[in-house]
């Protein structure tokens, strides 16, 4: 027979034995909701943070949309000597691809001055690019000033254009200025809204490195070709509301050149334009992609050209 304190002994383990498991089971459903939360607030901030995060994105692409100017004043884009279609292929297809504009036009010139178009200018504000080619690719800047004119000239009779932009590089650059001064009064062409130029030799090849940069910015070249000699004639045919902007590429400190254009030439006519009341502008582009025949090329110069003519 059983007595009372086995009975009791019983019962009380029986009663432990059950109790011991519900003890667990709510230990472990406690700690088990314990990590759900915790899980569930770090997943909490991480989504907050991925949110944060594709908001600054579309801030940013709406902010980058916004100061990208769309205009259908066309861009005028000239190689420089022994040029072709490829000098400038690289720079168009690019700020193509990068949604800056859009090449509709080029524009082939004859050494008689007669223009073979191909594309049309569609009258949309997309930052409508031009690319002129001259067949004669070797030929003076006298008559590559000619051929600008009619350029323009076609440009103003086939598309009522009264504004263009210009970019030149190396002689195109040259050449245009000719242009600029030898025709910037006539108000029966377009009229030259901005002027870029890319390593043009304004002061031809003299390399004056007795001249500090500093000082020829600021009051002109000490030592001065022909070409710069014509210029300082012209300037008073150049209007004043043309803004220009001056890219010269510098392969290392040593070497204050392009390996082809001296800086001192690239921004010889810095000083001159300034003091005739032009808005001027000068950047220099550094490093080995900075050369002569490697400036369009240069990605650098593509957003300076796009920042400068159209805002960006």
């Amino acid at each position: 027979m059983i007595g009372l304190s086995s009975l009791s002994f019983f019962y009380m383990e029986r009663k432990r034995c059950m109790t011991e498991p519900i003890k667990n089971l709510c230990k472990r459903a406690t700690a088990a909701a314990l990590v759900l939360i915790s899980l569930f607030a770090l997943s909490g901030c991480q989504t907050t943070k991925i949110n944060t995060t594709e908001v600054s994105d579309k801030e940013k692409t709406a902010e980058s949309s916004k100061v990208i100017e769309k205009t259908t004043i066309p861009t005028l884009f000239f190689h420089g000597y022994s040029g072709t279609e490829n000098s400038f292929k690289g720079m168009l297809q690019r700020l193509e691809k990068n949604q800056k504009a859009v090449k509709e036009l080029v524009l082939i010139v004859g050494a008689d001055g007669q223009i073979q178009a191909e594309g049309d200018l569609s009258g949309k504000a997309d930052n409508p690019m031009v690319q002129v080619l001259f067949e004669d690719n070797k030929n003076n800047e006298w008559n590559q000033a000619e051929w600008i004119k009619s350029c323009l000239l076609y440009l103003k009779e086939n598309y009522g254009i009264d504004k263009v932009n210009i970019v030149g590089h190396s002689m195109g650059g040259v050449s245009a200025l000719r242009y600029l001064g030898t025709y910037g009064q006539d108000t029966s062409l377009p009229q030259v809204q901005t002027f870029t130029a890319i390593g043009a030799p304004f002061n031809d090849f003299v390399d004056d490195s007795g001249q500090s940069l500093t000082e020829e910015l600021a009051k002109g070249p000490a030592v001065v070709s022909n070409r710069y000699q014509d210029y300082q004639q012209m300037i008073g045919n150049i209007p004043i509301t043309t803004r220009f902007f001056l890219i010269a590429g510098q392969l290392d400190e040593a070497d204050l050149s392009d390996g082809t254009v001296p800086l001192n030439s690239a921004l010889a006519v810095y000083a001159l334009l300034k003091q005739h009341g032009n808005e001027v502008e000068e950047k220099i582009v550094k490093g080995e992609n900075a050369a002569h025949s490697m400036l369009h090329e240069n990605q650098e110069v593509d957003q300076l050209v796009s920042r400068f003519v159209w805002n960006e």
